[in-house]
């Protein structure tokens, strides 16, 4: 996944009512407000300070002319946009990349399913059937950098919206279908992955109810750099 458009680098001033972010762009007097996607937490991902880079908007008429694409963590660029896992995870099992979810004929975005819900990818095959695939944004790290332990963790606040989804796909899941989730850590300084069952116990819960009914999961790492964010790896699940 290509950024459409150079990057603007900036320092993050704060970050503030979930959606928004004050940054001092490079060279510029006064900071600018950027768009910020993320809605959780953002444990570790909003220290002042700290180098970020903005992707800038191509409609004109947009209240915010920047989203916040990025943030510099120690050595390491971590995405902090959740929306791009979705083209980030699609592009990859596009190339292959992704081997348990490669040979599928079609794949649809957001098709209804479920209670009013959507699936963010809907795979088609005529021999292998249908694979419904839920994508999650990884970016919470808790380990120091420099520490031996290294593991990605998900999610990083209480998700009801989370748990509804695993829900659905193991209603998918008893229906004959394939059920699928796909977590997209989009940093590359993890080298395994586990749900943080203390920030949401009944995720944790409903992910383990739903792997015992046959919801699969897959989570792979990505390499981040200031023109892209690619899948690179599949990581080990702790369970």
């Amino acid at each position: 996944m290509k950024f459409p458009d150079p990057l603007i680098r900036g320092k993050l001033v704060r970050r503030y009512k979930r959606f928004l972010s004050d940054i001092q762009l490079d060279g510029a007097q006064d900071p600018i407000v950027a768009h910020c996607a993320n809605s959780g937490s953002m444990m570790g991902l909003a220290d002042p300070g700290s180098e970020v880079w903005l992707s800038p908007a191509r409609n004109p008429k947009r209240k915010l002319a920047f989203t916040w694409e990025l943030i510099r963590v120690g050595q390491t660029l971590v995405g902090v946009n959740p929306a791009l896992a979705n083209k980030i995870g699609e592009e990859a099992i596009l190339a292959g990349r992704i081997a348990p979810l490669a040979g599928y004929e079609k794949i649809t975005r957001e098709v209804r399913y479920g209670e009013r819900s959507r699936i963010d990818l809907l795979l088609e095959d005529p021999a292998k059937g249908r694979a419904y695939v839920e994508i999650k944004s990884v970016t919470l790290r808790r380990s120091p950098e420099n520490t031996p332990e290294k593991t990605a963790e998900f999610p990083d606040a209480v998700t009801a919206r989370g748990a509804k989804h695993l829900r659905e796909l193991t209603d998918v899941a008893a229906a004959g279908h394939r059920a699928v989730m796909l977590y997209v850590i989009q940093r590359g300084d993890c080298d395994g992955f586990r749900i943080a069952d203390d920030i949401d116990p009944e995720y944790a819960a409903g992910l383990d109810a739903a792997r015992r009914a046959g919801v699969e999961t897959y989570c792979y790492r990505t390499r981040v750099t200031k023109h892209g964010i690619d899948i690179s790896d599949r990581l080990s699940m702790s369970v």
